[in-house]
């Protein structure tokens, strides 16, 4: 039986900010529980909702030094869904309404964090053969693992994986600021280790100190051994490319599931979505305000309204994209320059455009339940996991060809009647254009072929079972 730890910033259904939490909450479910024995470690946040906190069970505390401070741990433990999760409690570090603050604050958290999790381990008895850390916040952990800690018997052998959720975030500060907080020698703060153009940068850390890396989609993995993509560490993605894997993430196809979802107004499938769908679109209108009339075509966007996922295409060209024959509904919050230009269209365009500046899980499922396609332009996409909720749903995914939208939606080829969704490859307001009112002449002049796109989209798998296997495969190989 292999032991693995998941150790990470945030996880469903306790605390989410965005993808990770999805990942870290739903991957462990379903590994197999005869081979696996896969636990999860988080922060105790204040912010974690009652309901969840007193299921909780007190195991033990203990006191930490690091560098020169002695800190309180507490440790709680709760099995959901048939996996264990374990919470370390620090009122000083944890407290707030929400996971992240300002980032020097950040830097000491996680650095307190990453040493908690793995000083805990003794003390709760669980030794795990492969401890996989996700993201910047729990880089120091293979850093740790290959210092102090290898002193004990306990700690020897165990190996670690980093697992890139996003590589634009990357926990940096200055150099002397994290020595003090982090009491590692300054061994460590040389260009080939932790140190980046005069910085200390803890995702760095875990890169060059973990045994295995691996990101959320097969492209991404190759673009970020790029200048472009790669965030000023491409040549080390290089230096390390034998040790680098993309593994697509997954959705949980429990709960986004639209012949079961509770939140959506009308439930259909694979076989029953020509009929269904449509009354789920009319809902929808009605809800919103918008024009009732099957005959729009009503794009959905659900997302963070910021740069990287491609507002200032549409920025540059709504105008034309809210033409008289299409509604535009948005979910979301982000820069602020974004929230105005769509609540400026939704005034100009009351029929057309429908702009939700917030965000609400039960409108999200309603959007892709009700939608006939759905926008994603972005800049850059690690993985995504939009697009795969779209296909899940019927919902035509409208994607640029970059990182996970490249690998899980297969463009529409109308001489050989295959794609699962329609894409465009130049990061272009005009190429993007182009792309969506092609998607809509199919809709409009050549319906079967519309449906046939939605039947193969629905038809694909990308539930966590198939990115488990994959996981399963790297752990072995470990």
């Amino acid at each position: 039986m292999k032991k693995v730890l998941f150790v990470a910033s945030e996880s469903v259904p306790f605390i989410k900010t965005g993808g990770l939490a999805d990942v870290v909450g739903s991957l462990p479910k379903y590994f197999d529980k005869n081979q696996f024995d896969v636990r999860v470690m988080i922060p105790k946040y204040i912010a974690i909702p009652d309901e969840y906190k007193n299921q909780m069970k007190f195991l033990t505390h203990f006191y930490l030094e690091l560098a020169w401070r002695k800190q309180y741990v507490g440790i709680f433990e709760m099995e959901y869904q048939g996996v264990i999760f374990y919470f370390l409690d620090n009122e000083f570090y944890f407290s707030g309404n929400k996971p992240y603050g300002e980032i020097y604050q950040d830097i000491e958290k996680f650095a307190f964090f990453s040493k908690a999790a793995l000083s805990a381990l003794p003390v709760i008895g669980f030794r795990p053969d492969i401890i996989h850390c996700h993201d910047w916040q729990t880089g120091l952990i293979p850093v740790y693992l290959k210092d102090s800690f290898q002193q004990g018997e306990f700690f020897r052998g165990i190996k670690s994986i980093m697992t890139i959720h996003n590589l634009k975030f990357q926990g940096i500060w200055d150099k002397k600021t994290v020595m003090d907080t982090t009491g590692l020698d300054a061994y460590y703060f040389s260009p080939d280790k932790l140190e980046a153009y005069g910085d200390a940068n803890y995702l760095k850390g875990g890169l060059v100190y973990a045994d295995q890396i691996t990101t959320v989609s097969d492209t991404y993995a190759e673009e970020i051994k790029t200048p472009f993509y790669g965030e000023k560490l491409d040549g080390l993605m290089n230096a390390r490319s034998s040790c680098l894997t993309g593994i697509v993430n997954g959705l949980d196809y429990d709960e986004y599931n639209p012949a079961t979802d509770p939140m959506i107004e009308f439930n259909y499938d694979a076989r029953t979505f020509r009929k269904e769908k449509i009354k789920n679109k009319r809902a929808l209108q009605k809800e919103l305000g918008l024009a009732q009339d099957d005959k729009k075509f009503m794009i959905g966007i659900v997302s963070r309204l910021t740069d990287q996922k491609g507002f200032d295409l549409i920025d540059y060209v709504i105008e034309e994209i809210c033409a008289e024959d299409t509604q535009l509904v948005v979910l979301g919050t982000g820069e602020e320059k974004y929230e105005h230009l769509f609540r400026h269209f939704a005034w100009k365009y009351p029929e057309r455009v429908s702009a939700n500046i917030f965000y609400s899980n039960e409108r999200s499922h309603k959007i892709y339940a009700s939608c006939d396609a759905f926008l994603m332009p972005s800049l850059f996409e690690p993985c995504g996991l939009s697009q795969l909720m779209s296909l899940r749903y019927g919902t035509v995914p409208i994607v640029r060809e970059t990182g996970g939208l490249k690998d899980t939606v297969e463009a529409y080829n109308e001489y050989e009647n295959k794609g699962t969704g329609f894409s465009f490859a130049n990061y272009n307001a005009h190429e993007m254009l182009n792309t969506i009112r092609y998607a809509k002449h199919i809709y409009f002049n050549r319906k079967r072929d519309w449906n046939k796109i939605i039947d193969r989209g629905m038809a694909m798998d990308f539930s966590w079972s198939n990115s488990a296997k994959k996981y399963e495969d790297l752990y072995n190989r470990m």
